[in-house]
């Protein structure tokens, strides 16, 4: 599911970094990992990983695979490396994901651990990440020149970027060299990219095309930064994002796409969905688009409009950002195994896609980051071998829906206050000053009156046009739709808090 991501490009006023630390305890992330939980993943990162418990196959030797990562510049936690050819009559996709089965033991207290955190959690200014670091940026990340455990999906694909073929199995890989997405995508413009991200950037577009085919839509959120002024004033600049950041992230979606291919088949599994968006909030998704100056028309699905915005603009970067609002329901299914309460196994339905991808799909491609990943990945390894999941991944299978939902509503909570630090501190100090913008939603029953206070004030959202921020909006009348010109009447960085009023 896509978020809003934020980054503070260097150390900012301590009123900003004191409201981030209080949010962290609010929302309750954990601030460290407990001395028994450190020590256990020290010494599996001493240990190299092990066999996991009830693997299905041994590790085969694919350091010949010439792999590279390609993530944001200084990301150490290295869950995917790729590599790409030509079967003459397609193409061959090999893509690695760390395997972190093999440095958890299950039933330990890293593994109890793991459970309680659910997901790495990103903020402005630091992480809170799923596995130590020992393990996450070491001894299990993908890191270029070193021999690593990991789980290698090799999909084949026919001219048309549709799957024919799809294995999996427990290897040894070696990767070449961590891109940034920079590097990548200069390399490609200049024509000096290797044959194997040549083919990436083409299959890539290929199965963007088979997307849109599809009627799924990728939303490419760019990042937002923070940059601290020298009057003590913020800015905000959205890092557009690069084509290849597209093209890479379909090989993700196909491996998914492929997993969940294979759990159908075995009967058994872990999917991601995702259910159609509510026309209410494409309504105010519509609102929003006008306040920016986004031109929408009626006739235009949002599938349609999305492809055709550039990240690079400030306006279509800040919808971008807005649109995460869509992708509210996601969640898990758990099926083929008993359900949480020890009842009837809970059989697949018919059809399970997911609604922003138009197929049914599996997180497997970020088990560093996400819980869910590690035991999908499992039920995988096990089917392509023929054998049936460990007792230890079909015991923890029925749960994981509710753990994961827990985490991320945690990370949602924790997401939404930063957005709400990051907009105070924008905002703080042009108390009094009128703004353009757009009255995108209005609480209530949708009849544009809205509820009523003692007072007679109704209670909405504005969308503003510059700077792009969305908030909180009170008024005796709020026109649901219209243009308006409110007043920033507060904008506490410590109380979270950015309100307008409109007279």
């Amino acid at each position: 599911m896509p978020t809003r991501q934020l980054h503070l490009a260097i150390a900012g006023p301590a009123e900003v970094a004191d409201a981030l630390a209080a949010l962290r305890a609010e929302v309750g992330l954990p601030a460290m990992f407990p001395t028994a939980v450190r020590e256990e993943a020290e010494q599996s990162a001493k240990d190299g990983g092990h066999a996991p418990a009830g693997a299905a196959q041994g590790r085969q030797d694919r350091r010949d695979v010439e792999l590279v990562t390609i993530d944001p510049p200084g990301s150490m936690d290295l869950d995917q490396a790729v590599h790409v050819a030509s079967s003459g009559r397609g193409y061959i996709v090999r893509y690695a994901i760390a395997d972190v089965a093999a440095f958890v033991r299950p039933g330990g207290g890293l593994d109890a651990e793991t459970h309680r955190r659910g997901t790495t959690v990103y903020g402005p200014d630091v992480r809170t990440p799923l596995h130590p670091t020992v393990l996450s940026e070491g001894a299990a990340s993908l890191l270029p020149d070193e021999d690593r455990p990991a789980v290698l999906w090799t999909i084949g694909l026919d001219a048309d970027g549709e799957i024919t073929s799809t294995s999996v199995t427990r290897a040894t890989v070696r990767s070449r060299a961590r891109l940034t997405y920079g590097e990548a995508q200069a390399q490609l413009d200049a024509g000096a990219a290797s044959d194997a991200l040549s083919l990436l950037a083409d299959v890539g577009r290929l199965r963007q095309e088979r997307e849109r085919d599809r009627g799924g839509v990728s939303l490419e959120v760019p990042e937002q930064v923070i940059l601290p002024q020298p009057d003590g004033s913020f800015s905000l600049e959205l890092r557009r994002t690069l084509p290849v950041e597209g093209w890479n992230a379909q090989i993700s979606l196909l491996t998914g796409i492929a997993a969940a291919a294979m759990m159908r088949e075995a009967g058994v599994g872990l999917l991601r969905t995702l259910p159609p968006a509510d026309e209410r909030d494409v309504a105010r998704l519509r609102r929003t688009a006008a306040a920016l100056g986004i031109e929408w028309p009626d006739t235009v699905s949002y599938a349609q409009l999305v492809p055709s915005l550039e990240s690079r603009r400030p306006a279509h970067a800040a919808f971008l950002a807005e649109a995460t609002t869509l992708f509210r329901g996601a969640g898990y299914l758990a099926f083929g195994v008993p359900g949480p309460d020890g009842g009837a196994p809970v059989p697949l339905p018919a059809d399970a896609r997911h609604a922003a991808i138009a197929a049914e799909y599996a997180h497997v491609t970020a088990p560093l980051r996400r819980l869910a990943d590690r035991y999908a990945t499992e039920v995988c390894l096990a089917h392509a071998a023929g054998k049936e999941p460990p007792a230890w991944v079909s015991d923890a299978l029925p749960g994981l829906p509710a753990t994961m939902a827990e985490a991320s509503r945690t990370a949602g909570t924790f997401e939404r206050g930063c957005v709400d630090i990051v907009e105070a501190a924008l905002l703080a100090g042009r108390e009094g000053e009128t703004f353009d913008g757009v009255v995108v939603d209005v609480r209530g029953d949708g009849d544009g009156k809205g509820d009523e206070d003692a007072s007679g004030l109704r209670r909405g959202d504005v969308m503003l046009r510059e700077p792009a921020v969305r908030a909180r909006l009170e008024g005796p009348d709020l026109p649901l739709g219209e243009r308006v010109r409110p007043t920033l009447a507060e904008a506490s960085v410590a109380d979270r808090r950015v309100l307008f009023t409109l007279a």
